[in-house]
């Protein structure tokens, strides 16, 4: 059986928060600022961009293209939030990374600006290569920790004499609170890495738990991901109260989407969280009522090795 891979960057994107490789301290301006200063403001500090506040609030942004305009148009004495960009798109420091990536990617931007959830406080600014730098970093802390643990940790199950065994771990959402947004599948990679499951495993089960998490928030009341862990495989079991799918064939597609406006602002509603889920899993199994709640298995098998060497895992009935 090939294993399905998913490499500890892609885990990362989707556990780490924005506020853990954003760029602090930035360079702002007022949004009285004249216009005529931006060239120095750009030329000192090697920037193109900057984001324009009004007290601690991001009003705007204004860009290099911005000021050539201002020149090309006579270059009159005005302040810069005469030419700047309004309904600036951001992100939420506390945010999975994940969303940054998304934007970004989307948008093709260059650059986010960064607001405190509780506040709407301008605090950073995001970029892709903030992204690179803190993925590298982690990388290297993860590398070093891991060495650490190799001579401690070891399968919980090698030495259980038992007919059965099952660890069963279970982590409710609340729709709508994305301030937990992740906290979920980050615990449960946690305590899958504890047990000692082999890393690419855990990796495929949290990335699962993350889209199923956040389909909860953002779509429902409030759910549940029970894990049940046994020598043999990982089963995540996901249910939740929200409206149900009408066509799961269609929501299975790579691009379908019924999110919201405001849910798709956020950087979500690609239509790939389903499809995403599928990837990480070995076996995948969707029940969904309207307007009653939908239910999700997931498994994900923990490869055996008999004695001469064969893959002896076998996918439950």
């Amino acid at each position: 059986m090939q294993e399905k891979e998913i490499t500890r960057i892609q885990e990362l994107i989707y556990e780490l928060r924005v506020s853990d490789v954003m760029t602090k301290g930035i360079i702002k301006v007022s949004s009285t600022t004249p216009m005529d200063k931006l060239r120095e403001i750009f030329r000192d500090n090697r920037i193109s961009g900057v984001p324009v506040v009004r007290g601690r609030q991001l009003v705007g942004i204004v860009s290099l293209e911005d000021f050539i305009k201002w020149l090309t148009n006579g270059g009159s004495g005005c302040a810069l939030e005469e030419w700047m960009t309004r309904n600036v798109i951001t992100v939420y420091d506390n945010e999975p990374l994940i969303q940054a990536v998304n934007k970004l990617e989307k948008l093709k931007f260059g650059r986010l600006p960064v607001l405190r959830r509780e506040t709407g406080e301008l605090t950073g600014v995001i970029t892709k290569g903030d992204i690179l730098a803190g993925l590298l970093r982690k990388l290297d802390i993860g590398y070093r920790q891991m060495e650490m643990r190799k001579s401690r940790s070891g399968y919980i199950f090698k030495d259980v004499v038992a007919d059965k065994s099952v660890i069963n771990l279970e982590y409710k959402v609340i729709g709508g609170n994305f301030d937990r947004a992740g906290t979920a599948a980050s615990g449960l990679k946690n305590a899958l890495i504890r047990f000692g499951i082999p890393p690419p495993k855990a990796r495929r089960a949290a990335i699962a738990a993350y889209e199923a998490e956040m389909n909860i928030i953002f779509f429902t009341k409030g759910g549940k991901i029970i894990t049940k862990i046994d020598p043999d495989l990982i089963r995540l079991e996901i249910e939740d109260d929200g409206p149900g799918i009408p066509d799961i064939e269609k929501a299975m597609q790579p691009g379908f989407s019924t999110a919201p406006d405001w849910v798709r602002e956020l950087g979500f509603g690609a239509g790939m969280g389903l499809h995403n889920i599928q990837n990480c899993a070995d076996r995948m199994d969707l029940t969904s009522s309207v307007n009653k709640g939908t239910r999700l298995e997931v498994d994900i098998l923990l490869e055996v090795e008999d004695e001469s060497g064969r893959d002896r895992t076998k996918a439950p009935a």
